[in-house]
């Protein structure tokens, strides 16, 4: 899905290319030798070393000498996002009475593009193995957040979307067709919820609801995750879906409220 409709002669190429340096150095578990972040944004090394001292005078980036990473500044970028979207302060409380009691940890996503980005989560006391923190971005296709917002698209933007679908599978399970990914998207238009079992990992199921504004249009979705061995499909359905339901419409409630 395309992120931009602008043409490419209003496009500041120099920003891009800094924008990019973050999401590389963002997206190493290690820190990156002027040379790694040259080849990977395809550009010399006077390039990269000019882009990377301008991000370390702006305090987004630090370095060694040998090596670049992000610093903890970059987070502010993040938080002014939270802030400005607003929802996140109105839904934790939602979701902290959720998590407590269903037991299980639930979050907030929105949707960018052709991922969900996790802008709030709150843990239960059974801890799952995966390691998803705000901020994180999975692809929406295999995540029933996704798939009740991508539900909500209108027939263009989803026709966009499941065209340029280009799905790897995450686990053995993953539908990545995108006949299959259709259908599953439009069960949840129908359905109002959507599940996703065991394909984002082996051990998680999950199932998620939208949270909709004053227009009636999905703005964010919730969800609830547990682990396989704990919660079945059955009871996801007929225990946990009845709570998170009520859950995602007492914040649209309160979102509405909030913009009157």
């Amino acid at each position: 899905m395309s992120r931009t409709t602008a043409p490419d002669e209003e496009l500041v190429t120099s920003l891009l290319r800094g924008l990019e340096v973050l999401d590389i150095l963002g997206s190493s578990e290690e820190p990156l030798t002027l040379a790694e972040v040259a080849r990977a944004v395809d550009t010399t090394r006077a390039t990269a070393r000019r882009f990377l001292l301008t991000l370390e005078h702006m305090g987004y980036v630090a370095t060694n000498g040998p090596t670049f990473w992000l610093r903890p500044k970059i987070m502010e970028l993040g938080d002014t996002y939270l802030d400005c979207l607003g929802l996140p302060a109105i839904a934790h409380s939602y979701l902290a009475s959720l998590a407590h009691e269903v037991r299980d940890t639930c979050s907030l996503t929105v949707l960018d593009g052709d991922s969900v980005v996790y802008v709030d989560r709150v843990k239960a006391s059974r801890v799952l193995r995966v390691n998803i923190a705000v901020g994180t971005r999975l692809p929406a296709f295999a995540t029933s957040t996704g798939r009740v917002l991508l539900a909500d698209l209108d027939d263009e933007r989803l026709h966009t979307f499941l065209s340029d679908l280009h799905a790897e599978p995450l686990t053995g399970r993953t539908q990545t067709d995108p006949d299959s990914v259709a259908r599953m998207i439009a069960t949840a238009r129908t359905d109002g919820y959507a599940i996703a079992d065991q394909e984002l990992d082996p051990v998680l199921r999950s199932v998620a609801a939208p949270v909709r504004g004053k227009d009636g249009r999905a703005v964010a979705a919730v969800n609830v995750s547990t682990h396989v061995t704990r919660t079945s499909l059955e009871q996801l359905r007929e225990s946990i879906l009845p709570r998170l339901l009520d859950t995602s419409a007492a914040i649209s409630a309160a979102l509405t409220a909030g913009a009157e």
